[in-house]
């Protein structure tokens, strides 16, 4: 009974977390729609979506225990928002102006620290939570400039949800615009260490409470 109690409760607790994990950064992807305060939100929107992919990945990782699901949950989030990114496409946005946080790269890192450590949790989290911070922004700018005129097209397809008043009459050239990809590397490398200790304390808890 232990034993199917445990796997029903792991697919349980695997799906809610990547459900909620894509709700929450389901639109961490779209930084151009902010327009003037682009590289603004792409600095706190990558350390949003390092806490959700260190934190989740970490979590299904420690509890298989077997190298390669970090990057099996990245997938399961890929897709859940390429799902969710059909929305913008049916309101009629351009498919090369939709962007999708790429989480795949630092999920295989995240795997590859695990596995090279010999299934060390200590070594995943300090590794793996460094390497997770640093490469998800660099990934995402990657992304982000693939986009076709993104001036253009932002002021051409204005976001639905963000009324004309609040839109942003002159450029916001502040803080975060010189370097975002610096600013959201090096607060990620230092956070996600936490985000990736968070995982694994949450596969202990989960293991306590299934054998209570």
């Amino acid at each position: 009974v232990m034993v199917w109690l445990r796997r029903c409760t792991h697919y349980l607790f695997i799906v809610v977390v990547a459900v909620n994990s894509t709700l929450l950064t389901i639109n961490a992807g779209d930084y151009i729609f902010y327009t003037d305060w682009a590289w603004t939100s792409f600095t706190v929107f990558s350390i949003s979506q390092t806490l959700m992919l260190a934190v989740g990945a970490t979590y299904y990782l420690t509890f298989t225990g077997v190298p390669g699901t970090a990057t099996y949950y990245g997938l399961i989030m890929t897709v859940y928002t390429w799902v969710a990114k059909g929305a913008w496409f049916a309101l009629g946005y351009p498919y090369d102006f939709i962007v999708t946080p790429i989480w795949l790269p630092s999920a295989m890192l995240l795997d590859l620290a695990y596995w090279a450590t010999k299934k060390n949790k200590h070594s995943l989290i300090l590794f793996g939570g460094v390497l997770v911070g640093m490469s998800l922004p660099l990934f995402n700018m990657v992304n982000l400039i693939t986009v076709a005129d993104p001036l253009e097209t932002a002021f051409k397809y204005p976001r639905p949800t963000l009324p004309p008043y609040m839109t942003p009459i002159e450029p916001q050239v502040g803080k975060f615009y010189n370097s975002p990809v610096t600013l959201g590397a090096g607060a990620g490398a230092v956070l996600s260490v936490t985000f990736t200790a968070l995982g694994c304390k949450l596969n202990t808890w989960t293991y306590r409470w299934m054998a209570a």
